[in-house]
């Protein structure tokens, strides 16, 4: 038993909600398959104003499937999916999905250098992604580079178009072993690494989402606008996955845009709405935000960073309803916590615990001896929806799982009625406009600047983002540099949320007794 007691969160939980379930440990096509079955002739993606049903969706995903079994795709194989949020991404999840195969996210912002990362780690064997993108990657693919247009057919549309009658191979699925989507994620040290998310992980969050919100949802008739990319984890559960669970549909917006975003709003009237702090300061400084139906939504979301108080309280003024926070991680399918629909509620805090998600907050020292009720530790979660590991990488999966536990990185506290809130992270992660930035990765770069002897990278507060990237540079004797200069110099090796917005260049950097840069006291030193 836990030095809190026995899981007070669930005293908490609103009066639908189960302590525990059985989760399904099938294929997670199998989602698909219900929501062709069930809501067929209904929309599961609306895309420039033209809709896809479910069961469209489900008969392209199984030519397409049929296609890269032809091609030699088969259970095992890693297969990139570098796209925007389009109906091409619904299609070749699924696909992908059918045939065992594992799907391979790749953000359409990186530098190819990036890609190669993610290519060279993966063993990926194929991708979709744009034709626009395809020339400056294509040599980095072992496999065919499939692509696909907004305004034209590529080599994707070809695929499908080619096949008369799908013609699948049988898969066994071992749901809590196969691995179904790899989801690279930052390390400690900024190393990229594959989260092994399996068919039982994401089928699980998916029911634990569900299970959730089920009061309050009615099945076939939920209305989303996905801003989120499906390319990130919390994009593509609630894209992807939820929504097929709920025969929703989907208004995707493959780039964020403040007007289309409030034009989609007046357009759709979506009952339900999932974002980032970012997309919630962007509406509330928006001139027609009273005006774009917003009090029709019954139920908004926020996760991958911090929401400062101060948005909550003039969000919810504004519109009336109720701003629900909720905590994950790429390892964790991603939710492990959230805040209950009718039940007590703590602004500020991350909510519950989902059903069957055990939490304990340990010594931040040696992770070993929990601490008291209200103190600080890192957060530590066990439950269906954790990883099995990190892809290729022992080390670094004995590091972050221990006893069965997830050790989060996370510096979190836990009060009385068991609400968790985030007291800050562990590590060094830099989090702006929901995208998680590695400090370690952007200095390498840096480092590389012909001018640059030194480089720090730390986050600094940002009203907009939540932080912004910050870099201080120690110039080599004699030599010169500008800020403008070193942002062009970053933009053609980073991804553009990757790229300082802040330059400062000093004399020395900060040091331990033995060489370590004390980022610590470069954010001291910023002003809030």
């Amino acid at each position: 038993m836990s030095v809190y007691g026995e899981k007070p969160w669930l005293k908490h939980y609103d009066f639908w909600v189960p302590p525990t379930a059985n989760y399904p440990r099938q294929s997670l096509y199998q989602i698909l398959s219900l929501a062709a079955s069930f809501y067929g002739d209904r929309p599961a993606a609306v895309f420039r104003g033209e809709e896809i049903t479910w069961s469209e969706v489900k008969r392209r995903a199984d030519r397409l499937a049929t296609a890269f079994s032809r091609m030699g795709i088969a259970k095992g194989c890693r297969v990139g999916i570098m796209l925007p949020n389009c109906p091409q991404y619904l299609i070749s999840i699924y696909a992908i999905l059918r045939l065992g195969a594992i799907v391979t996210n790749v953000n359409p912002a990186f530098t190819p250098r990036e890609v190669a990362i993610a290519v060279n780690d993966s063993g990926m064997r194929s991708i979709v992604t744009l034709d626009t993108i395809a020339p400056a990657i294509s040599h980095l693919l072992p496999g065919a580079v499939l692509t696909t247009s907004f305004t034209s057919r590529g080599t994707f549309e070809t695929l499908i178009e080619g096949v008369d009658e799908p013609a699948l191979p049988r898969i066994e699925i071992d749901a809590e072993n196969d691995v179904a989507v790899l989801q690279y994620t930052g390390g400690t040290t900024g190393t990229p690494k594959g989260a092994m998310l399996t068919h039982y992980n994401l089928y699980a969050n998916c029911i634990q989402t569900a299970l959730w919100r089920q009061y309050i949802v009615e099945r076939g008739e939920e209305r989303g606008i996905l801003v989120l990319p499906m390319y990130h984890i919390y994009g593509l559960q609630v894209g992807a996955l939820v929504t097929a669970w709920t025969g929703g549909v989907q208004v995707l917006i493959p780039k964020f845009d403040i007007d289309l975003l409030i034009d989609s709003f007046r357009r759709y009237k979506p009952t339900s709405f999932a974002g980032v702090p970012t997309l919630y300061i962007a509406l509330l400084n928006h001139p027609e935000v009273r005006n774009c139906n917003l009090d029709k939504v019954h139920s908004f979301g926020c996760g991958s960073a911090p929401l400062p108080l101060e948005v909550i309280e003039r969000f919810e003024q504004l519109t009336g309803g109720i701003l629900r926070e909720g905590y994950g991680l790429s390892e964790t399918s991603p939710t492990t916590h959230n805040t209950p629909m009718f039940s007590k509620r703590k602004p500020g805090s991350i909510g519950l615990p989902y059903p069957d998600t055990e939490c304990k907050i340990v010594d931040l020292e040696k992770g070993e001896t929990e601490v008291g009720l209200g103190e600080e530790g890192e957060l530590c979660i066990r439950g269906p929806q954790v990883m099995k590991g990190y892809w290729n990488k022992p080390e670094e999966t004995a590091l972050a799982l221990r006893g069965g536990w997830l050790y989060t990185g996370d510096v979190a506290r836990m009060d009385e009625d068991g609400f968790f809130y985030i007291v800050q992270r562990k590590k060094d992660m830099v989090i702006t406009g929901g995208f998680k930035v590695f400090p370690t990765e952007v200095e390498d770069v840096l480092f590389t600047h012909p001018a640059v002897l030194e480089a720090a990278v730390i986050g600094v507060p940002d009203a907009y983002k939540g932080e912004a990237v910050k870099a201080f540079i120690v110039l080599k004797a004699g030599a010169d540099a500008t800020a403008s200069g070193l942002t062009d110099f970053c933009r053609e090796r980073l991804a553009k949320y990757k790229v300082p917005s802040q330059f400062e260049f000093v004399g020395s950097l900060p040091k331990s007794g033995v060489g370590k840069v004390l980022r610590r006291v470069l954010r001291e030193g910023v002003s809030p």
